[in-house]
């Protein structure tokens, strides 16, 4: 290929984002607790719909979005015409990049924070600027103090992954209201499902023109697989994003399928109450075995080792048990472990076989 033929500056500067281990060589059946899966699925409700689409998948899909933005807005309390929709949150954060930052700005993003965020910046030729946590939690004073006039986009995940902490209400506000005035606070609540209560910030989106909430059916609505997102904010923003949005980025299935999974309050619930459950155990269970965690919001804990020799070779035991967690390696986190919360007896599974790797040891 001719030398004169180059990609846009900070592309090649991408390390390639490798999703949870789904196999191990050897190994048939494995048990997966490396990509925050729901353990559950999705909704019966959702599943009957995605079967029928099958009859209808000749038809292009709308463009408008208009049946799923609106059951959004119902079941969240919004406004239809400032929701967005997308294939995965990870799209919202893709239009966010490419229509508010470019060459010469800075995208913000926390320490221990999602990975897509660097990834998005250098794809749009932004510089990413990871601001440091403290004790793996967002540290609001430490994203302000890091603002420069080049700042556009502040990301923060509440809760964070692969961390699983949070910040409280206040402190997110205290981070919107001091922000430079070029400034966006994009609040990624791809877990805000599994905290009780939580609006993931739209009390405070409300108030301000500064704040974008991106949010997942991928997590608590078990739907991954079909890749489905949306996001919410001030309407002179939404419009933007859709000037670059394609007419056609979701499928018809895709959109019939998340608008069901959404009006199913009840397996979200039910969800909820059984990752809390086993989010509680698993964390005591493993540290009675003197593997610690902090207090999580999310479907995972974040389990530490004494180092980050010990997190991989307990890694490689329970994959020689067919256990798949995930290494966080590349979260700056080489002496931790992020475990998926499933069901009862892949919690009881799991916990077992990092007993017996202590015992091991």
């Amino acid at each position: 290929m001719s030398d004169a033929i180059r990609p846009q500056p900070g592309i090649l500067d991408i390390a390639l984002y490798e999703g949870g281990k789904a196999h191990v060589a050897g190994i048939s059946n494995v048990l997966k607790l490396s990509s925050n899966e729901n353990p559950f699925g999705p909704s019966a409700k959702a599943k009957e719909v995605f079967l029928r689409s099958v009859h209808s998948l000749h038809r292009y899909p709308s463009t408008d979005h208009a049946p799923l933005r609106q059951a959004i807005a119902e079941v969240h309390g919004l406004d239809p015409d400032r929701v967005i929709c997308g294939c995965g949150s990870d799209e919202i954060i893709t239009f966010l990049m490419q229509a508010y930052a470019g060459p010469r700005d800075e995208v913000l993003f926390t320490e221990h924070g999602f990975l897509m965020y660097r990834i998005s910046a250098l794809a749009v030729g932004a510089t990413p600027v990871e601001v440091p946590e403290r004790e793996r939690t967002t540290d609001v004073d430490a994203l302000l103090a890091a603002c420069t006039p080049r700042t556009r986009l502040v990301f923060i995940a509440n809760p964070n992954n692969p961390t699983g902490t949070m910040i409280g209400a206040a402190d997110v506000a205290r981070l919107a209201a001091g922000l430079p005035p070029q400034a966006i606070l994009v609040l990624d609540g791809a877990y805000a499902e599994y905290v009780p209560g939580f609006d993931a910030g739209l009390a405070l989106l409300e108030g301000r023109g500064n704040v974008v909430m991106t949010r997942t059916f991928s997590k608590i609505y078990g739907l991954g697989g079909l890749r489905i997102g949306w996001g919410y904010g001030p309407k002179p923003i939404i419009d933007v994003l859709n000037r670059i949005r394609g007419p056609f980025n979701l499928s018809t299935t895709q959109l019939d399928v998340a608008e069901a999974a959404v009006r199913d309050q009840d397996h979200v619930a039910k969800c909820r109450a059984e990752n809390a459950r086993w989010r509680v155990w698993l964390a005591e269970a493993l540290a009675e075995i003197g593997v610690p965690s902090d207090t999580s919001m999310a479907n995972f804990i974040l389990a530490r080792f004494a180092d980050a020799e010990e997190a991989e070779a307990c890694d490689n035991f329970l994959q020689s048990q067919g256990l798949l967690v995930r290494r966080v390696t590349s979260y700056k986190l080489p002496h931790c472990l992020r475990i998926t919360i499933g069901d009862e007896a892949s919690s009881r599974r799991v916990a077992h076989a990092i007993a017996q790797f202590k015992g091991l040891r």
